[in-house]
C-alpha cells in the first residue's frame, strides 16, 4: 500500500469519506472528474453539489432521517455540520442554501493540509492503495466498466424501478391471507385479494394517475423484469392479471376460492416489520401512490416506509459483494460508499461515506475495522445493504422498518419511534466509547 488513501468521487459520500480520513491525519487524494468531464445533472464543479432538492429531510427524532442526522452530528460529519451552518428556513426539515453549502465543502477540503483534490477522471480502480469508490449514480462509463470487472456484474447503469414498502403494523390483517402460490415454500406471502369490481376501480385509477416525468438524460431502457406497474397496465386491462396481480395458485381461505386479482406482499426484513409490494415498481408521484395503492384491500390505512420510484441509477449488488465494514469481499483494500452501495438519499449516501472513511483510515493504521450496532440508524442501514437477499436487493433509505424491534410491544406510534431513537443514540454513544471512535 502507498502512503495515501484514494477517494473517487467528490459528491456527498466522497466528500464525507475524505473528511473522515483527513481529520485522522492521513493523507487522502480526492478525485472529482468535474469540470474535466461533466455530467448531465451537475451545474458546477463544486464538491458535494446538491443536484436535486436542497433539503436533507426532517430533523425530528420521530423521523428515521432525524435519528440518522443526530448520529452523524455525534460522529463529526462534515456534511451535517456544513448543512447546519448553511441552513435556510424549512420548518422541521434541514434545508440549505445549496450554493453556500457546496462552496463551503469545497473550500474546507481544498484547504485541508491532508487533502489533495485532483480534477481528473479515474477510469481504473487503483489496486496499489486503499481506495473508496464513491462515484455515485452518474459514474462515468469507463469507471463503471472497471467496477463491472471487479464485481463481475453484468449491468450497473439502468432504470432502477423499485417497489413501495409498507409498514407491517398498518396492514389490515383481517382482510389479507397468508399463502405462497400453489402452496410452495410455506405461507411466506401476505395476499391482498380483489374482486372484479375492486380491480376495475383500481385499474382505472392507476391508468389515470399522475406520473413522475423522467429527466432528459435518463434515456435507458427498462429491464423487462422491472417494468413499472402502470406501464404494464397500459398494455391492456387484463395484463396485470397475468403479471404481478395474477390470482392463480392462491386460494383465499375466507372464500375457499380464487379471487379475481391478488397483490402479494413479501417480507422485507428479518424482523417482519415491513413488506414489499411484489412487482409494483412505479413512477407514480408519492401522493398518487398513497391514494391509488390504498385502494388495494388490506392496504386502506397503509403507511409507506419507502415509496416506489423510477430513475437512472448505478449500484452494485452489495449483499453479494460487500462486508458490513463496507469493504469489497474479494479485495479488502477497496471500499464502496454512497449510492453505489444501494442506499437512497443525500444523508444516507453521506452516512456510508462516513463509515467507509472511518474504516479505511483504521485499516491504513492497522487498527481493527468497526461495525455499528444494528440498533443505530447507521448500523440498520448497513445491515440492509450487506445482509439482504442478493436475489431481491433494491436500494433503500433509512426508515423505521430497518431498525430491530423494541424488546416490548409499544402500540402508540410516536412513543415507539421516540424509544427507537433514544435507544439508537444511547447505543451509538456506548459504541463510540468502546471502539474509541470520535
Amino acid at each position: 500500500m502507498t502512503s495515501q488513501i484514494v477517494v473517487i468521487g467528490g459528491g456527498l459520500a466522497g466528500s464525507e469519506a475524505a473528511w473522515q480520513v483527513a481529520k485522522r491525519g492521513i493523507p487522502v487524494i480526492l478525485y472529482e472528474m468535474r469540470p474535466t468531464a461533466n455530467t448531465p445533472a451537475h451545474a458546477s464543479d463544486k464538491l458535494a453539489e446538491l443536484v436535486c432538492s436542497n433539503s436533507f429531510g426532517s430533523e425530528d427524532i420521530l423521523n428515521a432521517s432525524g435519528i440518522l442526522k443526530e448520529e452523524m452530528r455525534r460522529l463529526d460529519s462534515l456534511i451535517v455540520k456544513t448543512a447546519d451552518m448553511c441552513r435556510v428556513p424549512a420548518g422541521s426539515a434541514l434545508a440549505v442554501d445549496r450554493e453556500k453549502f457546496s462552496g463551503h465543502i469545497t473550500e474546507t477540503l481544498e484547504a485541508h493540509p491532508h487533502v489533495m483534490v485532483r480534477r481528473e477522471e479515474v477510469t481504473q480502480i487503483p489496486t496499489d492503495r486503499i481506495s473508496i469508490i464513491a462515484s455515485g449514480p452518474l459514474t462515468s462509463d469507463r469507471l463503471a466498466n472497471s467496477i463491472k470487472e471487479l464485481t463481475l456484474a453484468q449491468h450497473l447503469a439502468f432504470f432502477d424501478a423499485i417497489s413501495p414498502i409498507v409498514d407491517a403494523e398498518t396492514i389490515e390483517y383481517e382482510t389479507v391471507f397468508r399463502a405462497s402460490r400453489y402452496g410452495k415454500g410455506g405461507a411466506d406471502y401476505l395476499n391482498c385479494p380483489m374482486e372484479k369490481d375492486e380491480y376495475d376501480r383500481f385499474y382505472d385509477a392507476l391508468i389515470a394517475s399522475e406520473k413522475v416525468a423522467l429527466k432528459d438524460f435518463e434515456n435507458l431502457a427498462y429491464f423487462e423484469g422491472c417494468i413499472p406497474v402502470e406501464v404494464m397496465a397500459e398494455r391492456g386491462r387484463e395484463t396485470l392479471l397475468f403479471g404481478p396481480m395474477k390470482p392463480v395458485g392462491l386460494v383465499n381461505p375466507q372464500t375457499n376460492g380464487m379471487s379475481h386479482a391478488v397483490v402479494q406482499l413479501r417480507q422485507e426484513n428479518k424482523y417482519g416489520s415491513s413488506y414489499n409490494m411484489v412487482g409494483f415498481q412505479t413512477k407514480l408521484t408519492y401522493s398518487e401512490q398513497r391514494r391509488v395503492f390504498r385502494m388495494i384491500p388490506g392496504l386502506e390505512k397503509a403507511e409507506f416506509l419507502r415509496y416506489g420510484s423510477v430513475h437512472r441509477n448505478t449500484f452494485i449488488n452489495a449483499p453479494a459483494l460487500m462486508r458490513d465494514t463496507l469493504q469489497v469481499k474479494m479485495n479488502g483494500a477497496i471500499f464502496f460508499a454512497g449510492q453505489l452501495t444501494g442506499v437512497e438519499g443525500y444523508l444516507d449516501s453521506a452516512a456510508t461515506g462516513l463509515i467507509a472513511g472511518i474504516n479505511a483510515a483504521r485499516g491504513f493504521e492497522g487498527k481493527p475495522l468497526v461495525r455499528l450496532p444494528e440498533t443505530t440508524a447507521h448500523g440498520s442501514l448497513i445491515a440492509h445493504i450487506t445482509q439482504s437477499d442478493p436475489h431481491n436487493f433494491q436500494p433503500m433509505n433509512t426508515n423505521f422498518g430497518l431498525f430491530p424491534p423494541l424488546p416490548m410491544k409499544v402500540r402508540e406510534k410516536d412513543q415507539k419511534r421516540r424509544m427507537i431513537g433514544k435507544r439508537a443514540l444511547e447505543d451509538l454513544e456506548k459504541w463510540m466509547m468502546q471502539s474509541r471512535v470520535s
